[in-house]
C-alpha cells in the first residue's frame, strides 16, 4: 500500500476537476480526500496499491476536458489505516 499528496497547478479550479477525481479514484478503487486550495490548485490525496496509485497520478495529469494540468508535485504520505472512501473536502 502507498499513499501520496498531489498539488495540481494550471487550470484546475471552475473545471470539475475535483468530481472527475472523486469519478476516477472510485472507478480505481483508492481511498483518500481532493479539495480546492485557496491559491488555485488542487490537493489531491491517494491510497492503494503501488498500481493504483500510478493509474491515479497518471490521470491527474491529464484531468477533466476543461482542465490545463501545468505540474504535479507529489508527495509520499504515511498510510491513513482507517480510511474506507474517497471523498470532496470543501
Amino acid at each position: 500500500m502507498k499513499r501520496v499528496r498531489l498539488l495540481i497547478s494550471g487550470k484546475v479550479q471552475g473545471v470539475w476537476y475535483r468530481q472527475s477525481t472523486l469519478n476516477k479514484a472510485r472507478e480505481v478503487g483508492v481511498t483518500g480526500t481532493v479539495k480546492n486550495l485557496d491559491d488555485g490548485r488542487v490537493e489531491a490525496e491517494i491510497q492503494g496499491s503501488e498500481a493504483q496509485v500510478q493509474s491515479m497520478i497518471n490521470w491527474c495529469h491529464t484531468g477533466p476536458e476543461h482542465a490545463r494540468v501545468d505540474h504535479i508535485d507529489v508527495e509520499d504520505l504515511h498510510l491513513a489505516h482507517n480510511e474506507t472512501s474517497f471523498l470532496i473536502m470543501r
